[in-house]
């Protein structure tokens, strides 16, 4: 990986380029979307794996299904026609990493996960309706490797169960606010689940979202999401499950662009003077200077002393360094004050 995102304490936000099944199929498009993560600046692109004989039962598979004739006539046919083999994974994947990504992609299923084991997948990727699939929580979980959940649609309850299957394997987990409504209405966004899936099971916590645009994205990061996945396509009027709820590229590239100028931002959390602001200190805070004139050997008591812009002399917490000092000269009234002028 990149960056460690599996710690509460990250400054950098882990994007993850979530391309899915906006690949409708074409190895080609997969590689135009690993581009533009790239070219976005994402830290991650994601694809999905799903063994399509498990995904459903015969008489939902082999129904008929005209949503995307292109793809085919039932549900299994449709979904078949977007699954990538091997070496077609195999060639995604060394695309993404040849040019810097982390490549990520969805199990939903053990078969899937072994897959993905043999492809050399390091991260695995959990989405929201395997929150309760406890099949393949164990599965993942008895692996070892770390892996990424969504939660939408579970309550606090469901989370917990998965979380506590993963701390028996001593397995690492991220866990990612979600809402699994497509587009996800802004007042049911609710974000301040980061916070409490952190705080409830002291784990690392983005945010998955599926709104139109991105302003609950940016106001995750602004909240410490450490992980943000979004939906990116190359053109919403494609053919195809998701794209039409996706980010454009243009608005992909923004968001990621966004979402690092927050980083900047947020800060380090450490207050001190910046260098900008010394610029600033330096013309306006006060300094000592002299209430009125002063010979040559005179002492310097408080009521000589007031304090002026520009803030480059001494400044009043240092009074005491040199009050009852002596003048080693003669001081005009209405002077910055400097330590070398007393002894």
């Amino acid at each position: 990986m990149k960056k460690n995102i599996f710690t509460t304490n990250n400054t950098h936000t882990y994007v993850i380029a979530e391309a899915g099944l906006n690949h409708n199929g074409s190895v080609r498009i997969a590689k135009q979307l690993i581009d533009l993560a790239v070219a976005a600046g994402a830290d991650a692109v994601k694809f999905q794996k799903r063994t399509v004989d498990k995904l459903a039962v015969k008489s939902t598979l082999d129904a008929p299904d005209d949503r995307f004739p292109e793809f085919g006539k039932t549900y299994r046919e449709i979904r078949e026609f977007l699954e990538f083999d091997m070496a077609q994974y195999k060639e995604i994947k060394k695309h993404a990493e040849d040019q810097g990504l982390d490549f990520l992609c969805t199990a939903f299923d053990p078969e899937a996960a072994d897959f993905l084991e043999e492809l050399g997948i390091e991260i695995y990727n959990l989405a929201s309706n395997s929150a309760t699939n406890i099949e393949l929580l164990e599965h993942l979980a008895e692996t070892g490797k770390k892996s990424i959940m969504s939660t939408g649609m579970a309550d606090m309850q469901e989370i917990e169960t998965a979380v506590k299957i993963f701390e028996k394997h001593k397995t690492p987990l991220l866990l990612l606010h979600c809402v699994s409504a497509y587009p996800t209405p802004l007042d049911e966004c609710n974000l301040n689940m980061i916070n409490v899936l952190k705080e409830n099971f002291g784990l690392p916590t983005g945010y998955s979202g599926h709104e139109l645009g991105y302003l609950p994205t940016l106001t995750a990061v602004s909240m410490g999401a450490v992980a943000i996945e979004r939906h990116y396509t190359l053109d919403n009027s494609m053919t195809g499950f998701d794209h039409k709820m996706s980010l454009n590229p243009e608005d992909f590239i923004a968001m990621v662009k966004n979402i690092r100028n927050i980083e900047k931002i947020k800060g380090t959390g450490e207050k001190s003077v910046s260098e900008t602001e010394w610029i600033t200190r330096n013309k306006y805070h006060v300094s000592m200077a002299s209430s009125q004139s002063l010979s040559k050997g005179d002492e310097l008591t408080i009521d000589m002393v007031s304090y002026r812009n520009p803030g480059t002399g001494i400044p009043a917490k240092d009074a005491y360094k040199i009050i009852g000092k002596k003048a080693v000269e003669n001081i005009a009234e209405d002077e910055l004050l400097s330590f070398d002028m007393f002894a």
